[in-house]
């Protein structure tokens, strides 16, 4: 299914049916403000699990990512310290992703590994879609060869060609890019970059 979304006023019975879909454990394809994503309800593990197949990812040995909507649910799901608060107050949302240490609140396959990235992508699409559903949204860029158009990965319309059996719903919310987010390593007192991606970090 394609569903065309925009930044704000959309549809409530629509939000309601992406937010149902999360709920029973389904796969949707959204954009972010770097490339378009696919993901799930996070504490959905069978969910988690089929998105780690399509990404051909061993939670064992990487580290898996959720969208969460605010400062304070990121809490929830991840230790945040003072200095790490004000860096992410600071830069979120935005095209950023930080490695921070999980908490047992998220399902068990986070768990192969201490630590999770965290988004608050500055989309109004994809961060209305996670205050709907009241929980974190696991995510993950859609499997993109640099070899291949890249329409199919920034076309919603062939993006929903290729995967659209895949996902149960694709979302077109425009235009989609092949940027990439900046990956901030917040698990130590010093932050450093492991990836630079189109976020300036700002201290």
């Amino acid at each position: 299914m394609l569903i065309r979304l925009y930044d704000k006023d959309n549809d409530p019975s629509v939000m309601a049916q992406i937010k149902d879909v999360l709920e029973d454990g389904g796969i949707i394809i959204y954009p972010t403000d770097t490339m378009y994503a696919i993901g799930c309800h996070a504490l959905k593990e069978r969910a988690v699990e089929k998105i780690c197949r399509i990404k051909d990812t061993d939670p064992r040995k990487n580290n898996l990512s959720i969208i969460c909507y605010d400062l304070s649910e990121i809490s929830r799901y991840a230790r945040i310290g003072n200095a790490t608060f004000k860096l992410m107050k600071k830069n979120l949302p935005g095209p950023f992703t930080f490695i921070l240490e999980g908490t047992s609140k998220l399902p068990k396959i986070f768990r192969s590994r201490k630590e999770i990235g965290v988004r608050m992508p500055d989309n109004g699409i994809i961060m209305a879609i996670a205050r709907e559903l009241g929980a974190p949204i696991m995510t993950a860029t859609i499997p993109y060869d640099e070899d291949e158009d890249p329409g199919y990965a920034t076309d919603p319309e062939l993006i929903y060609e290729k995967w659209g059996r895949t996902a149960d719903i694709t979302i077109d919310g425009g235009q989609g890019s092949l940027a990439l987010s900046t990956v901030v390593d917040c698990t130590s007192p010093d932050f450093s970059i492991i990836r630079q991606g189109v976020g300036e970090l700002e201290y």
